[in-house]
């Protein structure tokens, strides 16, 4: 990697709304990171057969507030077209493996299922907003 595709990156990184990215080429790995307020970008470089540092753990949270995060950048859509009402809403019981949601990607539709049964506390973004990798989506009570 270039020096000047690191700054490339870096900066777009800062300019953008995601709050994590990583990116990996030949034998050096880039993972930037940033919080919800002030950016904090953390850059790391290793060889690939290294394994990855652990993820940091995140803050505590009461035992039955959870989040359904992004499971990677694109588009969030709360319908699966403009004319359709939204596969959930906040006070939906949904079921283990019901979709909640579709990022899109790279012209690929990605639906997002439920990872456990659960209630919609509030959907955390807006209709047609870009979300990041690990972005909470949906705040959820697990049943």
């Amino acid at each position: 990697m270039t020096p000047e595709t690191l700054f490339q990156l870096l900066k777009e990184f800062e300019a953008g709304s995601i709050t994590r990215l990583e990116y990996a080429e030949g034998e050096t790995r880039l993972a930037l990171e940033k919080a919800a307020a002030p950016v904090a970008a953390v850059a790391v470089t290793a060889p690939a057969a290294a394994p990855a540092p652990a993820a940091a753990a995140a803050p505590a949270e009461a035992e039955d507030a959870r989040t359904v995060d992004a499971p990677l950048v694109g588009t969030f859509y709360a319908a699966p077209d403009p004319s359709s009402p939204a596969f959930v809403k906040p006070g939906d019981t949904v079921k283990k493996g019901q979709t909640m949601c579709i990022v899109e990607a790279m012209k690929m539709i990605n639906e997002v299922p439920a990872p456990f049964d659960c209630v919609i506390e509030k959907c955390l973004v807006a209709d047609g907003e870009l979300v990041g990798f690990g972005q909470a989506m949906f705040a959820v009570r697990e049943l």
